[in-house]
């Protein structure tokens, strides 16, 4: 886990945050599957892989207020520190594996990752961040995913990558977890080419 560690960390420390694969200047899809849920804006959300994204921003914009955002990288987590200034220093900051760190147990009302679990390769990884999941989310919670799509890319950022449909996702959260929908969304890399995603909105059980 160390040397993936040092993967990201060596990622956000030679590039521009604007620069990578999955940059989005808005997380449009994230968020208008975030506010469709009608949670109530004192929800407490964990943004999963958040890194430099910009949703954290937007969802303060949106008046949410307790945010965790959590990624391997001290580096990417930096970057959109620097980026909230003072607006920043309600948001809980997490550095760690999702599939070890220490959370809270049902604490969350909605778990969002946009692009981690796809880079879950091997069934133990996914079981561990199933079982973080199970953990910290509270009944009702909702889960949103977002994965390379099966015409989706085989790698990222030099890494392997899962690729999921909406069926075979679900089955990987299993039976505590419905899905309530599901959308696709194409994703132009900042150099112009085209990721498959999609994304899916489970209710915990």
């Amino acid at each position: 886990m160390q040397d993936q560690k040092e993967h990201w960390e060596q990622v956000y420390r030679t590039k521009q945050a604007t620069a990578v694969s999955w940059f989005q200047e808005h997380a449009t899809r994230s968020l208008e599957l975030i506010r469709s849920i009608g949670a109530p804006l004192s929800a407490d959300m964990i943004d999963v892989g958040g890194g430099a994204s910009t949703l954290v921003d937007d969802l303060l914009g949106n008046g949410y207020r307790n945010l965790t955002v959590l990624d391997l990288s001290g580096s990417a987590l930096e970057v959109a520190r620097l980026r909230l200034g003072a607006s920043g220093e309600s948001v809980s900051w997490i550095t760690g594996n999702i599939c070890h760190v220490d959370l809270p147990i049902q604490k969350f009302d909605v778990w969002h990752d946009r692009a981690v679990f796809h880079f879950l390769t091997t069934p133990s990884d996914r079981a561990a961040y199933v079982g973080q999941v199970l953990k910290s989310v509270k009944p009702g919670a909702h889960l949103i995913v977002a994965t390379f799509a099966p015409d989706g890319p085989e790698q990222c950022s030099g890494l392997p990558v899962a690729r999921y449909s909406p069926e075979a996702l679900h089955q990987e959260f299993g039976a505590s977890f419905d899905l309530l929908e599901h959308t696709s969304e194409v994703h132009t890399t900042p150099w112009g080419s085209e990721q498959k995603f999609v994304y899916c909105h489970f209710l915990r059980r």
